[in-house]
């Protein structure tokens, strides 16, 4: 069984009705709910965390990679006001720098990392503190079978040097993996019980590796593509994961329900390639009416009003 302390859910805020974060925060305390990922600093999120020993996940937005990259006094102001300012009150795990960052900024991630790095390092955190950034899986080019899983050659520019430094301060790579995406794009070549972890036997066997599910080898192929550069012993954390419960294809409340529940079951287990146990972030807590409409709009576990969606458990 999964540890209950391996699970945490994204706090999206992309909507005009959310609840006030003070009441979020006692949300995730009322559910059982241990961990959160925020995607930037936002001080009264912050402010509500304080004391609750909610492990957080928090982003550099993109939006401040370039600035973060060019100097090393704006990594340090930034981690002097929006971590060092409330810590250790606030359980920080994680600080991503960037999610799914694309095109040209892909150059900047890595020295904003060194730079939050050294920042931390100066205020004595850097050993409670983690750095790394959060990745798309479509920066695996090659993901079938698993264990041939390789970097893209256009991630593979950035993604080498990331990994090699994650694995020099000992900090995981964080993983935005969604099954989902890979079933709609291939529902002729994928099954839906295989995405929704519910194949009652063997589906995909890659040499001694067995897979009974689509995480388990989304993820091993990510593991892969890092073996392949130097990364064999960087973990992952699963920073995003999840299933809409409407809005498009294979979008139902009882699909969302099946997958956000047997992935908090599962992932204790760790994969056939690795039996560590994934931290995972759900995505994500509530449906946020300013995203674009469609599934975009229907990832969450809550509506504003706070009441389930559908029945989770986190226990």
């Amino acid at each position: 069984m999964a540890n209950a302390r391996s699970i945490g859910v994204c706090y999206g805020s992309n909507g005009n009705n959310l609840p006030p974060k003070a009441d979020v925060v006692k949300l995730y305390q009322s559910n059982g709910i241990t961990a959160m990922r925020i995607y930037g600093p936002d001080s009264a999120a912050l402010t509500a965390l304080k004391g609750t020993n909610i492990k957080l996940i928090m982003d550099v937005p993109n939006s401040d990679l370039a600035s973060l990259a060019s100097s090393s006094s704006a990594a340090a102001s930034w981690v002097n006001k929006n971590v060092q300012a409330y810590y250790p009150s606030v359980s920080f795990r994680y600080i991503a720098v960037g999610n799914e960052v694309s095109g040209g900024d892909t150059s900047k991630i890595l020295p904003a990392m060194k730079n939050i790095y050294s920042a931390l390092l100066s205020a004595g955190l850097q050993n409670a503190i983690k750095v790394s950034t959060a990745v798309s899986t479509a920066v695996v080019g090659i993901s079938f079978p698993p264990s041939k899983g390789a970097f893209s050659s256009s991630a593979s520019s950035y993604m080498t040097s990331i990994v090699q430094y994650l694995a020099q301060i000992g900090a995981p790579l964080l993983a935005n993996v969604y099954p989902y995406f890979s079933y709609v794009g291939n529902p002729g070549s994928i099954s839906l019980d295989y995405a929704l972890f519910t194949s009652p036997g063997t589906v995909v066997t890659d040499g001694s590796y067995k897979y009974q599910n689509l995480f388990d080898a989304i993820v091993d192929a990510l593991y892969s593509a890092m073996e392949k550069v130097g990364g064999s012993n960087v973990g992952i954390v699963i920073s995003e994961s999840g299933w809409p419960s409407g809005g498009g294809n294979a979008a139902t409340m009882s699909n969302a329900q099946k997958y956000n529940q047997n992935l908090i079951n599962h992932v204790g287990k760790g994969t056939p390639k690795k039996s560590t146990p994934l931290e995972t972030y759900i995505f994500a807590m509530f449906n946020e009416n300013q995203k674009p409409a469609g599934i975009e709009q229907n990832w969450g576990l809550f509506y504003p009003s706070k009441q389930p969606v559908y029945s989770i458990s986190f226990k």
